[in-house]
């Protein structure tokens, strides 16, 4: 059967309406509605972020500190997700770093350098942190 990317978007944004109640915001990716659906479907299912990552994020939102990173506090099994580039990349964190497309790091620093060729910091790239002084 070929690939028809239209069909395959309205089926991703009809999943979305679906699990979400509403319509998705404009110009997101295939693959990131997709991925959305089935990280909502694993918090319903095995529960979502804690109530300390729920404020932290409520906090970026809001335009606010977010206070220290919380990357230390990243559970194993924590999923990161970060879109570069037209890709969307899922990063999991496991006892003793973090894995890739199968390939275990010891930071999110260098898994960023090998998506972007550039150095940067890990807990920024994945939005983890905010520049000092309040905007991202």
């Amino acid at each position: 059967m070929p690939h028809d990317p239209i069909l395959d978007r309205r089926v991703a944004l009809a999943k979305w309406e679906a699990t979400f109640g509403s319509p998705p915001p404009p110009h997101l990716s295939v693959a990131f509605l997709r991925k959305a659906v089935v990280y909502a479907g694993q918090c319903k299912a095995h529960g979502g972020l804690s109530a300390a990552s729920r404020r932290a994020l409520r906090a970026v939102v809001k335009g606010t500190s977010a206070g220290a990173a919380p990357v230390a506090s990243l559970r194993s099994g924590t999923q990161l997700v970060r879109e570069w580039n037209g890709r969307t990349y899922q990063v999991q964190v496991i006892e003793n770093g973090f894995e890739l497309d199968g390939r275990t790091w010891a930071s999110l620093s260098a898994i960023a350098k090998h998506i972007t060729g550039a150095t940067w910091s890990g807990p920024r790239f994945f939005g983890l942190t905010r520049r000092i002084g309040g905007k991202p």
